[in-house]
């Protein structure tokens, strides 16, 4: 029925290492340029409790977004699927809009003014990565 190439999940681990490298060093190099200090790994520092509202409204959003969309494009014909409502569609509105209101927050709250640069170039950076990933089938990899 469907088969998996024994190939793949060695290639997708190759992908996600070599991409999520690249994120890595880009913001690392970028951080030491213009002097700003480097975030904790996996971790989320609201700037204040106005950034953490705003980011709980953001995500919540996304996943009503995303849930609805679902919901609403499964009741539809699969030739007829609304596009926005599309999770890969979402998932780059969620990055954009919540990265966004992180550099916002940064540039009008936070101690260093830089800051705001950093979060603006690095999401400009990941979704052109992400945008070239899914448009070249993976860096013609998988």
């Amino acid at each position: 029925m469907y088969v998996i190439d024994p190939m793949f999940w060695p290639k997708l681990l190759l992908l996600v290492t070599i991409v999520g490298a690249s994120m890595y060093f880009f913001e690392l190099g970028l951080r030491k340029w213009l002097k700003v200090e480097k975030k904790k790994f996996f971790s989320y520092n609201h700037i204040n409790d106005k950034h953490k509202k705003v980011d709980w409204t953001i995500r919540i959003g996304f996943l009503v977004a995303i849930l609805g969309g679902g919901t609403f494009n499964m009741t539809r014909d699969p030739m007829e699927w609304l596009w926005f409502l599309e999770p890969w569609f979402l998932l780059f509105v969620f990055i954009g809009v919540s990265e966004s209101a992180r550099a916002f927050m940064e540039w009008k709250y936070a101690e260093n003014r830089r800051a705001y640069m950093v979060t603006i170039i690095h999401l400009v950076f990941v979704l052109i990565l992400l945008f070239t990933v899914i448009n070249t089938d993976f860096f013609w990899i998988l």
